[in-house]
């Protein structure tokens, strides 16, 4: 095989359709860039989602050698001369690299996931950016409902009812929020049959999200506040 070539193993949905292809390798080169790649040059049939190709829109979610990654933003290690490319893990697959969302989308809406104002606000609520609250809300701000944590949650993969770590984080960044009027209701989800007690802690969904969130540690956040009586009800 030429130095510059790469065989690429893609997850397809039928059985008889091409699965393995060699690609010229290029650099910088982008798993997204393999993929329209095979798909310009041996299969248009292919399927897979993007959109940004800058990491903004989570529309790329797949697999790299076990990992989730976003394709836009994830470089095609030099060292291999095979890579192997599958859908996103814990949903149902489409077609080809192509899964159904819904189900997340399903967990992130049990949190009520947007601000409740709070009734009592009579003017513009100011968080300091020294306050203790912004601290806890600012790292949990940049997701981008990708589906990488989910992806590679063993927990969310064997189990239908629990709400996932990026479902979880924003319940945490939002029960952090003193603007906000639903904080007991979020931690009383969080709390239940499928929330923060069925997390195992195996930190996977903070390994690979690529905006670089703690997920698991707003687990945690959420699980301290449960175990305080009265935490919700200071936020």
């Amino acid at each position: 095989m030429p130095a510059n070539a790469l065989t690429v193993v893609v997850h397809r949905s039928d059985p008889e359709a091409q699965h393995s292809f060699r690609v010229t390798r290029t650099e910088p080169m982008m798993v997204l860039d393999l993929l329209l790649a095979i798909q310009r040059e041996h299969d248009a049939a292919i399927g897979f989602k993007y959109s940004c190709r800058v990491a903004m829109c989570g529309t790329c979610t797949v697999r790299l050698d076990g990992r989730s990654v976003l394709a836009c933003q994830t470089p095609v290690p030099p060292e291999r001369d095979t890579v192997r490319i599958d859908p996103a893990a814990g949903l149902p697959v489409v077609r080809d690299l192509v899964v159904d969302t819904a189900p997340f989308w399903r967990e992130w809406a049990k949190v009520t996931p947007y601000l409740v104002p709070r009734d009592d606000l009579t003017e513009p609520a100011v968080i300091a950016p020294d306050a203790e609250e912004r601290q806890l809300i600012d790292p949990g701000l940049d997701c981008i409902g990708c589906g990488a944590c989910f992806s590679s949650c063993a927990v969310a993969a064997g189990s239908r009812d629990f709400l996932g770590p990026a479902a979880l984080n924003r319940a945490m960044v939002l029960v952090a929020d003193s603007r906000d009027a639903a904080g007991a209701q979020r931690l009383a989800a969080a709390g239940g049959a499928g929330g923060v007690d069925r997390c195992h802690y195996v930190y996977g969904c903070s390994a690979v999200c690529p905006k670089g969130l703690d997920p698991a540690g707003a687990i945690r956040q959420l699980r301290a506040w449960r175990l305080r009586p009265g935490s919700a009800d200071d936020r």
